[in-house]
């Protein structure tokens, strides 16, 4: 087999070879030591980054630590400026992998990689797929993807489908036109695998549910699903795995990280110890045991380019009891803390309380394909959905019940029908948003 996507990583400079032989070495590592082997690659990113760059010196405010629990927690708007004086020294902008974050928390940036960082990345994402019998060099993947629309990045993005063994479908607009569209593409190409935002791939699925379509039955070639960006609820899971035909595969990650969990075979969000340093802290940036809730809190264990240590990345989440060092399970993960809800009697709700109860309704009779919900005022909220048919008086009487109910009475809705809604510039959609 033609490794054409390993040759194009090769060609940009980024050693998979050796990241891939580095990986096997981390995953042979056993539950004995793993212990000493985290603590000595927390160690060594620390000590390079106190050595080596100037940004993360000043920040931690000395050129040595002793306890981890003291080093500061950064933050995404600590890292809002030039991405020059992020670097650490020898490192250029000419030499290192650059991207820019989505923007999701309302905190976009700039960052950077180190070319073997990079690599390793690589490495643990291949690796994971793997479990599923994906391959990046033969299986073709049916990609649900935002693509920038200039002219010059929409062929760069083109291209590195190509070399990715990749079709995209933009997402932008995914009427049932377009869908039409989309399922034919399914019915004439051999498809492995299908990737991409949440609510795109689930709006296609209540598309097959419509029009009682099993997606095996037009592509039989598909063995499996990876959504990612945006919340899975489980009755979505539950639609999906039936008119897709396939498992349902959940992925939490960040561009400027790796990926952070991802569903292994057993079902379990099994979060990436491999490549990072993953913590649950409290409000004072203390740890919190096992079971309990907390800010997600990541440290980058190869990024020699850019610190990312202890960093924060605008989730809120709970790791499993059963968790150990090498096998960390993520039990659940609440939200973005900056999708909050503040409400008139002083309560703080995560926003995605209101989406969720919303949802349990809204959607029942199958006429709702998807909709947002955004706070206007502290006892306001406008609700943008899209239908085939308007929302009933009952239907609207039902969700203030329930939201009175779960989360407070005197509350006020706007119920707007639309045709379709606003997506972020790389087409995610934000289920919850706070205009206060």
């Amino acid at each position: 087999m033609f490794n054409l996507f390993h040759l194009s990583l090769k060609i940009s400079g980024f050693p998979i070879a050796k990241a891939q032989s580095d990986f096997e070495k981390i995953l042979q590592i056993s539950e004995a030591d793993y212990p000493d082997y985290l603590e000595t690659k927390k160690r060594e990113i620390v000590e390079f980054h106190l050595k080596n760059n100037a940004f993360y010196q000043h920040l931690v405010g000395k050129d040595s630590f002793e306890n981890w629990n003291e080093l500061p927690v950064l933050t995404k708007k600590d890292l809002q400026k030039p991405l020059k004086d992020r670097l650490s020294k020898d490192y250029s902008e000419k030499i290192v992998f650059v991207n820019k974050t989505s923007g999701s928390s309302g905190d976009p940036f700039v960052f950077a990689k180190d070319k073997e960082a990079h690599a390793i990345t690589w490495a643990s994402i291949i690796h994971r797929f793997g479990w599923y019998g994906v391959d990046f060099n033969s299986s073709y993947q049916a990609r649900f993807y935002g693509i920038p629309l200039d002219f010059i990045g929409y062929r760069k993005e083109r291209l590195k489908d190509f070399l990715s063994k990749r079709y995209r479908f933009p997402i932008f607009d995914l009427s049932d036109k377009v869908l039409d569209g989309v399922l034919e593409h399914f019915k004439t190409k051999k498809f492995d695998y299908i990737n991409g935002y949440t609510s795109s791939i689930v709006l296609f699925g209540k598309y097959l549910q419509a029009r009682n379509i099993i997606l095996t039955d037009v592509c039989p070639t598909l063995k499996v699903c990876m959504v990612t960006s945006e919340m899975l609820f489980e009755e979505d899971k539950i639609l999906l795995e039936k008119h897709l035909g396939i498992p349902v595969v959940n992925e939490y990650g960040a561009s400027e990280l790796d990926l952070i969990a991802f569903q292994n075979p057993k079902d379990e969000w099994q979060v990436n110890s491999e490549t990072l340093f993953v913590e649950i802290l409290d409000k004072n940036n203390h740890p919190v045991p096992y079971g309990k809730e907390g800010k997600v809190v990541i440290t980058s264990l190869f990024n020699k380019a850019h610190p990312f240590i202890r960093y924060e990345i605008g989730d809120v989440g709970i790791l499993d009891e059963k968790s150990t060092l090498k096998k960390p399970i993520l039990k659940k993960l609440i939200g973005r803390t900056s999708d909050v809800a503040l409400l008139p009697s002083g309560k703080k709700s995560p926003g995605l309380t209101f989406y969720y109860v919303t949802k349990s309704i809204i959607e029942d009779d199958g006429n709702v394909k998807e909709f947002i919900v955004r706070q206007t005022k502290l006892d306001s909220f406008d609700i943008d959905y899209v239908s085939s048919v308007e929302l009933t008086s009952e239907q609207i009487q039902e969700i203030e019940k329930a939201i009175a109910k779960y989360l407070e009475p005197g509350l006020h809705f706007t119920y707007n029908r639309k045709e379709v809604l606003e997506r972020t510039k790389r087409g995610k959609l934000k289920q919850f948003q706070s205009n206060l």
